[in-house]
């Protein structure tokens, strides 16, 4: 028999990401991410193939983060994001004449996102800086003496606070006051000129088709920390002028796409009708303005890709995009544990599906070419690869995580449908352990994911595979408030944390320990973030489980509304109330209040950083029950945040997965 999957084959991965397609349609770029095996950490390089698959080409090298490819439009540029120099900025490499790769953008915070214009002579891009700072002075990159003089400075001086949200976990601790806004440059260089200002995050910048306008979203005439995710459509002149708000709706609104007569704008968003647990919406507008015409509103899922994986690295790609002649809308969206591509008519219609099968399509080019169009997706089985697709033809274009998978031997998630509360249909997975034999028993180990309003599905999972192949079966499920079941699925967790969502994961392990494989007195559980305040939750109302593991985890209401980067807000959609009106509501959701029933093993991982679900969560839960004389166990992870299982450092990765494996083998 081959050997399972490992823990260190979490260095073996590669990851794919990033599509885009050149004009003709022959090429295909994309960006591939390693572990370097010395350094142990993430390196990025952009690649190319021929659209038949052939000839793969390796356009940068180095252990950098190379990524954003974009064609020219005719197709002899690639322009990319780097920071092979220091700051991420824009790079242009010349796939005609050859070379080096040419740097474009030379600003002091850096560049991202390159977008060329129609007629491939400027490129947009986004840039960060403090509103008031001096506009000359963003032009020049900082030097090494500079940035240790900022770095000083943040150690040494107090941090004034006047803003509601004024910490991040993406920053990993305090907001730097900067916002992102759109500049534009010459494809040849020289200096950029900045399209937006104030105090606001301008994002998505969009060409028009004569390439005289750009479309992006922001939130400008709104109180930003109050609605953070709330944003409008603008536009704004390429040489510059003034901005033209297009719609003025409550919710948020991102990734505007011209149509390719440049009359309408097609953006995704939602009217905030059940809070953060809205399915998002293909809408079209006028391109002066007007009212929004909603294209999807009988398609009961959300539009984007919100399925769980710890095994994909960097942007996936687009999840909006008009056909070339502008009759067909193409979105990303999820749908009972898979993604696919959705096409909507421009005029209005039924939605079609356009990708078929059981899988996760992440993402895909920003362009049709020819009738093509690259995307990338992963299967149960299978990390991601890039694809084409042709009509109803598709042509895989890489395999790089082949190899070293044949020489493993792998545990197929088996899917099963099981009845939750008030007899709701719920979605799960099983896997059999590595080496499963007929009539022999085994642990098994519930996985609960975050969100809530994720979902589990048809995509490769590193952890899951290791947690087999170290003899445990595991299962994963989709309880209520999962994406990719309707609204009113998504929608019923709200207000009811620890009611019918917990019922709905009971009668899964109710489910599969009458498994004849499985061993019903070494059941475990482990979730993080919304699965981890599951955990605490499960641990505190039932002695059913051996062992658990909770990881960035929710344990009190009160104290996260007010710690939390989110928790101002997320508290209120999702809980349904705030810490001085509605105490006893809050107190009776949080798990800490039932620290007294906890009698599981549990082990808390938690990451120092975390401003998403800030490490105190874990510490009041870890002092009660040490308090108590719980058998439980605290460890801290410096230098990462909310992130880590998905793209935190690898040693940290790998040493997580350790604590967890050491955990579990101990009491299961």
């Amino acid at each position: 028999m081959k050997p399972a999957i490992s823990r260190e084959d979490l260095l073996k991965l590669k990851f794919v990401s990033g599509p885009d397609i050149s004009a003709c349609g022959t090429r295909v770029a994309y960006v591939r991410t390693h572990i370097d095996e010395k350094s142990k950490e993430y390196c990025s390089n952009i690649f190319m193939s021929n659209a038949d698959g052939s000839e793969q080409r390796q356009l940068t090298f180095g252990k950098k983060h190379d990524n954003s490819p974009r064609f020219s439009p005719d197709g002899g540029k690639i322009a990319f994001v780097s920071d092979r120099s220091g700051d991420k900025q824009v790079w242009v490499l010349d796939l005609v004449n050859g070379g080096e790769a040419r740097q474009l953008t030379e600003l002091r915070y850096g560049a991202a996102g390159p977008v060329w214009s129609p007629d491939g002579t400027m490129l947009a891009f986004t840039s960060r800086f403090t509103h008031d700072e001096d506009r000359e002075l963003l032009l020049k990159v900082r030097t090494d003496k500079e940035k240790e003089e900022e770095n000083k400075k943040k150690r040494e001086q107090p941090v004034v606070v006047d803003r509601l949200r004024y910490k991040s976990n993406d920053a990993m601790g305090f907001v730097d006051g900067k916002t992102n806004h759109i500049w534009v440059i010459a494809a040849e260089g020289g200096a950029p000129t900045c399209l937006t200002d104030g105090d606001y995050d301008h994002n998505s910048p969009s060409w028009s088709p004569d390439g005289t306008t750009l479309v992006f979203s922001a939130n400008r005439d709104r109180d930003t920390d109050k609605n953070p995710s709330y944003a409008d459509i603008y536009t704004v002149p390429s040489t510059g002028g003034e901005i033209r708000q297009i719609t003025n709706e409550v919710g948020p609104a991102g990734n505007p796409k011209f149509s390719p007569c440049g009359q309408k704008i097609a953006y995704v968003g939602h009217r905030a009708e059940y809070l953060g647990a809205t399915l998002g919406r293909v809408w079209l507008v006028d391109a002066t303005g007007g009212e929004s015409v909603c294209l999807t509103g009988q398609f009961d899922n959300t539009v984007g890709d919100t399925t769980g994986t710890d095994s994909r690295y960097g942007s996936p790609g687009e999840m909006l995009l008009f056909s070339p002649d502008g009759g067909e809308i193409y979105f990303l969206a999820c749908d009972q544990g898979s993604a696919h591509i959705f096409s909507v008519p421009s005029a209005g219609g039924e939605v079609k599906q356009v990708t078929t099968g059981k899988r996760h399509v992440q993402g895909f080019s920003p362009r049709f070419a020819q009738g093509r169009l690259a995307f990338t997706s992963a299967s149960l089985l299978h990390p991601a690869n890039v694809y084409l697709l042709e009509g109803e033809e598709e042509t895989k274009l890489t395999d790089w995580n082949a190899e070293w998978l044949s020489e493993r031997e792998l545990s197929e998630p088996e899917e099963f449908w099981y009845k939750g509360a008030d007899g709701w249909d719920i979605h799960a997975w099983i896997m059999k352990p590595h080496g499963f034999s007929t009539g022999q028993k085994y642990p098994l180990i519930m996985q609960i994911h975050g969100g809530p309003h994720t979902q589990y599905g048809f995509s490769f999972f590193h952890e899951y595979q290791m947690l087999a192949g170290l003899g445990y079966g595991v299962v994963f499920t989709n309880p209520r408030g999962s994406h990719g079941y309707g609204q009113k699925f998504v929608d019923a967790v709200r207000g009811d944390y620890g009611g019918n969502d917990y019922a709905d994961l009971m009668a899964g392990v109710e489910h599969v320990e009458k498994l004849d494989w499985v061993d019903a007195d070494r059941i475990g559980v482990t979730g993080g973030s919304y699965g981890g305040f599951m955990t605490n939750w499960m641990v505190g109302h039932t002695n059913r489980f051996k062992a658990a593991v909770t990881q960035r985890c929710i344990s009190n209401w009160m104290s996260f509304y007010g710690v939390s980067d989110i928790g101002y807000y997320f508290t209120e959609y999702e809980v349904g109330g705030n810490p001085w009106d509605n105490v006893d509501m809050m107190l009776k959701h949080s798990p800490i209040t039932y620290v007294k029933n906890m009698k599981t093993p549990l082990l808390i991982i938690h990451s120092e950083q975390d401003m998403r679900c800030p490490i105190e969560q874990a510490e009041q839960l870890y002092i009660y029950l040490r308090q108590l004389g719980v058998q439980t166990r605290l460890v801290r992870f410096n230098g990462a945040n909310h992130d880590l299982s998905r793209n935190g450092k690898p040693e940290l990765r790998l040493e997580r997965l350790k604590h967890i494996a050491d955990w579990f083998a101990e009491y299961l």
